[in-house]
C-alpha cells in the first residue's frame, strides 16, 4: 500500500522528533536505529524509506534539535531570561528536550563530517544568537558570545554529571548564572563609561 507524500513526511518527522530526543538522553551509540523506529511506531525496515544511514538520521536529528532550541532562545525577551530558562533545574532534568550542545558535544567529536558541520553550525547559531542579545561592536559581542555560550554549556554539562540529590548540581547552575550576569555587567558598564 502506497502512502502520500504527506503521509511519507509526517512519518519522517515523526522519526526525527524520537531521534532528536533519544539522541539527546543516551548519544549516538547508546540507541539503536530499531529502537528509534519501534518507539515512532514503525518497523525496522521501514528506516530506509526515510534516511540512508544512522549517520544521516543523526545529523539530521541534530540540526531539528538546534531549530527547536533556536525557536525557544527567539522566546526570551534578553540575556537573563535566556540563562535562567538554560541553566535551569528544568533544562538539567530533561537533556532530551534541551540545548544539544549540552547534550552531544562529546559524542558528536566522535562522529562523522557531517554531524560535526551541522553541529557547528547549530552552535554558531546559538553563539550568534547570544551576540544579538549583547551590547557592543560586533567582534568584542561574537567573543563575549562565545565564552557565554562556553560556560552556559559546560555548566549544564557538568550539572548533569552530579548525582540529582548533590547541592553541587544546582550550585553549578546558580553560580554559573551569577558569574555571567556579572560579568555581563561588567562589560556593559566599561561600554558605557
Amino acid at each position: 500500500m502506497r502512502i502520500s507524500r504527506e503521509k511519507a513526511r509526517e512519518n519522517r518527522e515523526r522519526v526525527l522528533a524520537v531521534a532528536s530526543q533519544r539522541f539527546r538522553e543516551n548519544g549516538f551509540d547508546g540507541v539503536a536505529v530499531s529502537d528509534i523506529m519501534r518507539e515512532a511506531g514503525f518497523t525496522h525496515g521501514g528506516f530506509y524509506n526515510h534516511f540512508a544511514s544512522k549517520e544521516e538520521l543523526a545529523r539530521e536529528a541534530v540540526a531539528s534539535a538546534w531549530t527547536a532550541i533556536a525557536q525557544e532562545r527567539e522566546r526570551a525577551a534578553d540575556i537573563p531570561e535566556l540563562l535562567a530558562a538554560y541553566l535551569s533545574k528544568a533544562a538539567r532534568g530533561a537533556p532530551g528536550k534541551a540545548c544539544p550542545a549540552a547534550a552531544l558535544a562529546g559524542d558528536v567529536a566522535r562522529q562523522g563530517d557531517t554531524v560535526k558541520a551541522t553541529f557547528t553550525e547549530g552552535l554558531a547559531g546559538m553563539i550568534g544568537g547570544v551576540a544579538d542579545g549583547l551590547d557592543g561592536d560586533d567582534p568584542a559581542k561574537r567573543k563575549l558570545a562565545i565564552a557565554v555560550v562556553s560556560r552556559m554549556v559546560g555548566a549544564l554539562m557538568l550539572s548533569r554529571a552530579v548525582p540529582d540529590d548533590d547541592p553541587l548540581a544546582a550550585e553549578i547552575l546558580s553560580a554559573s548564572r551569577e558569574a555571567i550576569l556579572e560579568e555581563l555587567g561588567r562589560v556593559v558598564g566599561k561600554s558605557e563609561a
